[in-house]
């Protein structure tokens, strides 16, 4: 089987139309991004962001993250990035996740793969200048249902526990019991042993959610130089008290995003502003801030302000309004002298909302590239789909239209109809200009006749296709099978599975494996045989 089968994104089947037609660079679409990430794009975006990111700001980022690192081992490269970010030729590539349970499905190693090759890329092109990867925790978030588990082999890994607020300020207490049941998943050897240990010194050796999850991504890719970044942070909302101010007294973002409705109407639009796209957090609180009768209200709570209350609630606690899916992207790059974000094709849809927003507040928009997709393949699954004969353009294919496809190959019978079909239409034309030089009123009775028969031959075939699915049925069945292996419930592996599944059986080769395969400028799923 030919890893060089080229599986584009828009041709997989996996992707959105948004999406696919982002990617075809639709001209309906152009009014909704600044610049398409063309390698060529990129000087022209640096040069913009140059201008407009002040000094002051590069030197409080470092400040924060060295406040950030300080009870950290890093790396010699990542140490320097994060010095580099106070130069005004330094840039970042950026992606964020939220805090799932042992980095959650493999997408997360995707990501911020794809933010490291596009740094090395670009500093390949543009040496003049400094490229920081930057991986941005989801500290913020609050649906701890989504990130609390994992799945490892056929087994889901779940850590019970209540959570209201901020899921980074979470306490890790509990996941030793999380730990064992792991532990005993793993069963011995060298891998395992690193991921016992990788999961017990984050989780257990650091008390809450945020610091575990950098020690594991620190862990996993520090001799890359990926910095990772908090914003749950007094410093960094300090920089964005402005824009929140705005958000509070203006609704902004309610105006300029709901724009946007009216050019993506022929799709799914991915989300909806919000009046106020603020909530107000505390350890155990994050709640939505509305305003109704002249008050601020924070949604299923007694807090209320007036309007000189939040806004000086704003100036002394910064860090106790947190922006939402809406907001968040403008925070980001408020803060961060960035070019690009990196996302898979939902977060890039939201971010297709996001231009008009980012104009009324005169800060650039970034560049949006949809980060790299892979299929992973041991070298016992390339050899069963050779030995059955397929490409990986079959193993794409929807399973019904597979088993179609191989059966038509496998059997000796042509149990296509189609040209009995075509011969059947140009006997019923012959009958239709009968009826027309007798009677019109036989229209309706050729008609009803004719797709009788047509009728007849579709179910003739389905018969004949069933019979011969019967007969080829041990073949079939192993082709299903290699398939739901590659594709678990009939979806990408990389929305399943964890890393570590991968781990226990090739160690380092398969983070060394996509640092060398993936090119993050190409719209096309990479295949690597572990």
């Amino acid at each position: 089987m030919k890893e060089s089968d080229c599986i584009s994104y828009q041709n997989s089947g996996y992707f959105t139309k948004l999406i696919t037609d982002y990617l075809d660079e639709k001209p309906e679409l152009k009014p909704l991004y600044h610049r398409f990430p063309h390698l060529s794009n990129f000087k022209l975006q640096l040069e913009e962001k140059k201008e407009s990111f002040p000094k002051e700001n590069r030197n409080l980022l470092f400040n924060e993250l060295n406040g950030q690192y300080q009870e950290f081992e890093i790396s010699s490269l990542t140490s320097q990035n994060i010095s580099l970010l106070k130069e005004s030729n330094t840039f970042t590539i950026t992606t964020g996740h939220q805090l799932n349970l042992f980095t959650g499905p493999l997408y997360f190693l995707y990501k911020i793969i794809t933010v490291i090759n596009l740094c090395r890329e670009l500093k390949i092109n543009y040496p003049e200048n400094n490229f920081v990867p930057i991986y941005w925790m989801a500290t913020e978030d609050h649906d701890f249902e989504e990130i609390n588990h994992f799945q490892f082999r056929d087994n889901k890994i779940s850590w019970k526990k209540e959570s209201f607020g901020p899921v980074g300020r979470l306490s890790t207490e509990g996941l030793d019991k999380v730990y064992q049941v792991f532990e005993q998943e793993l069963g011995v050897g060298a891998n395992a042993d690193y991921l016992k240990t990788l999961f017990q010194n984050g989780y257990l050796k650091h008390s809450n959610l945020a610091d575990a999850t950098r020690y594991i991504a620190n862990e996993l890719f520090k001799k890359e130089g990926l910095v990772i970044l908090d914003g749950d942070s007094v410093a960094l909302k300090n920089l964005f008290i402005p824009f929140a101010k705005e958000e509070l007294l203006k609704q902004t973002s309610f105006a300029k995003v709901t724009e946007t409705a009216d050019v993506l109407k022929e799709y799914n639009i991915q989300v909806n502003p919000r009046e106020i796209n603020l909530f107000y957090i505390e350890d155990n609180l994050r709640e939505r801030i509305v305003f109704e009768k002249d008050k601020y209200q924070v949604l299923n709570t007694i807090i209320t302000f007036s309007e000189k209350e939040i806004v000086d609630e704003l100036e002394n606690h910064p860090e106790k309004f947190s922006p939402n899916v809406i907001l968040r992207p403008l925070y980001q790059e408020v803060i961060l002298p960035n070019l690009c974000y990196i996302g898979g094709g939902g977060e890039i849809a939201y971010w297709l909302e996001l231009k008009s927003n980012f104009k009324a507040f005169d800060i650039p928009f970034p560049i949006l590239l949809v980060r790299n997709s892979v299929v992973l393949a041991t070298e016992k699954q390339q050899k069963k789909a050779e030995k059955l004969g397929l490409t990986w353009t079959d193993l794409f294919r929807k399973q019904n239209d597979l088993i179609t496809k191989k059966t038509n190959e496998l059997t000796t019978i042509d149990i296509d109809f189609s040209s009995q079909k075509v011969f059947l239409k140009k006997q019923f034309e012959a009958l239709y200009k009968i009826a027309e030089a007798t009677d019109e009123s036989f229209f309706g009775a050729v008609k009803a006749q004719e797709i009788k028969q047509i009728k007849g031959l579709e179910n003739l075939e389905k018969k004949f296709l069933k019979a011969e699915k019967r007969i080829h049925h041990e073949q079939l069945e192993r082709i299903e099978l290699l398939q739901n292996e590659l594709f678990p419930n009939r979806s990408l592996q990389e929305r399943k599975f964890n890393f570590s599944e991968f781990h226990v059986e090739s160690g380092n080769s398969l983070i060394e494996e996509l640092l060398k395969n993936l090119n993050p400028l190409e719209s096309n799923f990479t295949i690597i045989t572990l």
